[in-house]
């Protein structure tokens, strides 16, 4: 099996030809990669019905001085466990620090202290999260379904109206205007 580590602190992008309508124009931040599985958040749509001040209410925490931001559908895999996607300048017990780019916590401790102000600097809560099992994600980018996109912190944590799924294709120099669903043949 080839190495693929090099994808954990990258972006993977769906790409046209996917087939998989959970993953429809989808940015995914990779946290981890190796001959298990790998796994990511996707960064790009938000529940419709769950803001981050509902999230903080249901495990009973004050929002205190938090932003009522939107909380993103981070994949279909465990849709009920949630994820905070963070800037490395805080840590938690269970923190994963993700090829030097980004911090993966899961663990309530992270809630609190982003409600209390001494959170991260930049975070987005996500539940759920996409997944693979060892050797799937290596048949899926064989057969063209994803693009790998080097990572742009900005993508992740600055808000825009322009999906981060576009973003990301163009700071790889790819208009998406030009991208096709199926392939030719000579």
């Amino acid at each position: 099996m080839s190495d693929f580590s090099y994808l954990t602190g990258q972006f993977l992008l769906a790409m046209p030809n996917m087939g998989d309508p959970r993953f429809d124009h989808a940015a995914i931040a990779m946290c981890a990669h190796d001959a298990d599985g790998a796994m990511g958040i996707c960064i790009g749509a938000e529940h419709k019905n769950i803001r981050f001040h509902k999230l903080l209410s249901q495990f009973g925490i004050d929002p205190g001085l938090s932003e009522d931001v939107g909380v993103y559908i981070g994949g279909p895999v465990e849709p009920g466990r949630g994820f905070v996607l963070h800037s490395n300048d805080w840590s938690g017990q269970d923190s994963i620090k993700v090829a030097d780019r980004w911090t993966l916590t899961s663990t309530i401790d992270i809630l609190r202290a982003i409600a209390e102000g001494r959170g991260p600097t930049d975070w987005i809560v996500a539940l759920g999260y996409a997944g693979w099992g060892g050797g799937q994600l290596e048949d899926e980018l064989a057969n063209h379904a994803w693009l790998t996109v080097a990572p742009d912190l900005s993508i992740i944590f600055n808000q825009s109206t322009v999906s981060p799924w576009i973003r990301c294709l163009r700071r790889a120099g790819i208009d998406p205007r030009f991208l096709a669903s199926g392939g030719g043949s000579a």
